[in-house]
């Protein structure tokens, strides 16, 4: 929930007692969560899909993960994966071992 940007509309900060809210008001009150959504394209020469949970790699260490993947009619290969929130948006990443240009969803 926290990576994906949904504090801001989706959770009411004031409401009473519910289960989470001490890691909401955490991530509230601390800043940003350590990672962040990203939507991938995916190099679809090879045929093949990276699976879910596959790490996503840069410079040879893995910082996030894969969370799921498809074939768009017109984008090709395409994926979403949560990464560290300090990886620079223009960075060319490996996701599953399979060449990946990020989108952002979520600003770092």
């Amino acid at each position: 929930m926290h990576e994906v940007d949904w504090l801001r509309t989706a959770v009411h900060l004031h409401k009473g007692c519910y289960r989470g809210q001490e890691t909401v008001a955490r991530v509230h009150n601390l800043g940003r969560p350590p990672r962040r959504l990203v939507f991938l394209h995916l190099d679809g020469s090879g045929h093949v899909l990276p699976d879910r949970g596959a790490d996503v790699m840069l410079d040879g260490r893995p910082i996030g993960f894969v969370t799921s993947v498809a074939r768009h009619h017109e984008l090709g290969p395409i994926a979403l994966a949560l990464v560290k929130r300090n990886t620079a948006v223009d960075a060319a990443l490996l996701a599953g071992g399979i060449a990946a240009a990020q989108e952002v969803v979520v600003g770092p």
